[in-house]
């Protein structure tokens, strides 16, 4: 499968800080005038970031992607032919989609950040990564004299801390002891894999855990392949061997995506204490109930993999003193695992939110019913983006201005996005679990009535019960925006998209 890289968006295929860009910072902006908004398109179109490959040494000093909103295509003018073509949850908007994802309560719109709230004026979404902050700073201050030179507004009212409402989204990779880390302020380490597709020009070895994994030894390569493009980019065939949903014409649409945009707000305080609270119902202490509510050690150790705490803490043993090649041996278990021995959840229990993000084929009941028993998963898989925000000044505080920006990259918002968030993480009824939510991310409600079954396995010889778990992520905003490619980009720029 051949994709041309350069008229992709960087930030669909890349997760920039794997490439060493640590430091992020995001802007919303209105279009004032379609005229002068493509106009501002053209003056940025210099700076946009493309797919092709590069290495950390020779990559730009710093990055920078655009999305749009459909309020956003709409003050561009783009044809109304077009923007029909466009899925009804796009068009709709986030906001609209509330009740599907789960924004309510402590997660409603009226918490969220001023500058969202006014879903109309979301036209634009620009993103930048950088090396440091002095290039995060130079390349922002380029683009807002852009903006105000073509009556592009910034968007204000983005909550940060000590700072108030700032014009931008600031966002970095958390450090310690002036070191940056791979951890989010929960402790886990995240980023850990991330969906590998046909044509996406990264290294071939993150097929392994990345891609989907046939029938045999999920440690082999030649157990995984890679997942159709379609499932990612529009304009090519997708897992069911049919072309995603998308506008015309098709050189509007193809190389371009969707990505759902959420700010999300962690509730340090609640977590660490309800993992205090029932430390004692398990042997290793908090560390366990940790991995029990993600799937995963918070050193990214899959429980599947090393269910017991004792088998965990030897993983940590043998990967301090292993030679650099048995240290690549090890680190591949972290992704490199399915479900087939675990059926019921005895090592890593079915409700934890890795497993419920990503069944890794323990959904194909009937291992005939399909072509590959991880089909069902394979049309859900979501390009995670995205960095932690902020610092926890108070780790038994929920208050403070810390979490995730999280942006999923996807052909289809519906299938793909909306299906996991409403059907994996906010219900249980495809893991047989009724309406327990994920333990991490779901929204429970009323606060504080979350609950969670884990199966007797090494951790104790009966099931156990996790009650009256609070909610831990708070969404704080969010919208869906269209990715375009360089070449619907300039046709937008120019003022000449015909669906004719």
């Amino acid at each position: 499968m051949s994709i041309d890289l350069h008229d992709v968006q960087g930030n669909i295929v890349k997760g920039y800080g794997r490439y060493g860009y640590p430091v992020a910072r995001y802007l919303l902006a209105t279009i004032n005038s379609d005229t002068q908004g493509r106009e501002f398109l053209s003056a940025i179109l210099p700076m946009i970031s493309t797919a092709e490959a590069w290495q950390s040494s020779d990559g730009p000093d710093a990055t920078t992607n655009i999305g749009m909103t459909y309020q956003g295509l709409k003050a561009l003018e783009v044809p109304e032919l077009t923007l029909r073509g466009f899925p009804p949850e796009f068009a709709m908007g986030m906001k609209k989609r509330f009740e599907i994802l789960g924004d309510v309560g402590s997660s409603g719109h009226d918490k969220w950040d001023d500058a969202w709230s006014k879903e109309d004026d979301v036209h634009l979404w620009i993103s930048i990564n950088s090396r440091d902050g002095d290039k995060l700073v130079e390349r922002y201050d380029e683009i807002v004299v852009l903006a105000k030179a073509c009556n592009v507004t910034v968007i204000p009212g983005h909550k940060s801390e000590g700072a108030g409402a700032l014009p931008y989204q600031d966002a970095g990779a958390l450090q310690k002891e002036g070191k940056i880390t791979k951890k989010e302020h929960f402790g886990y380490d995240d980023g850990i894999s991330d969906p590998y597709f046909k044509g996406s020009g990264t290294g071939e070895e993150r097929v392994i855990g990345g891609g989907k994994c046939n029938d045999g030894d999920p440690l082999s390569k030649d157990s995984w392949s890679p997942l159709e493009t379609g499932e990612f980019i529009l304009g090519y065939k997708d897992e069911a061997y049919e072309y995603p949903m998308a506008p015309e014409p098709k050189v509007f649409s193809k190389n371009g995506t969707f990505m759902a945009y959420r700010k999300l707000h962690q509730n340090v305080g609640s977590f660490n204490r309800y993992l205090k609270d029932n430390a004692n119902l398990v042997e290793g202490g908090e560390e366990e109930v940790a991995a029990i509510f993600a799937g995963r050690w918070r050193d990214g150790a899959p429980l599947t993999s090393y269910p017991s705490y004792t088998k965990w803490r030897k993983f940590g043993e043998d990967l301090e003193k292993a030679d650099p090649e048995e240290e690549k041996e090890l680190r591949k278990t972290l992704v490199a695992f399915n479900y087939d021995n675990d059926n019921e959840g005895a090592s890593c229990p079915i409700g934890s939110h890795i497993r419920r993000v990503n069944p890794r084929g323990a959904l194909g009941y009937n291992k005939d019913a399909f072509e590959s028993k991880s089909a069902l998963t394979n049309r859900r898989r979501l390009a995670r983006r995205g960095l932690p925000y902020g610092t926890v000044s108070d780790s038994e505080s929920n208050d403070g201005e810390h979490g995730i920006i999280f942006m999923a990259i996807c052909a289809s918002l519906n299938r793909q996005f909306e299906f996991v968030q409403q059907q994996w993480v906010n219900y249980g009824n495809d893991l047989k679990l009724g309406n327990d939510k994920d333990p991490l991310i779901g929204s429970a409600a009323p606060e504080g009535t979350g609950v969670m079954t884990v199966p007797a396995g090494e951790h104790d010889e009966k099931p156990l019960f996790l009650q009256n778990i609070p909610r831990f992520v708070d969404v704080r905003g969010g919208a869906y925006f269209f990715i375009p490619s360089i070449t619907a980009l300039k046709l937008m720029a120019k003022g000449i998209v015909d669906p004719t």
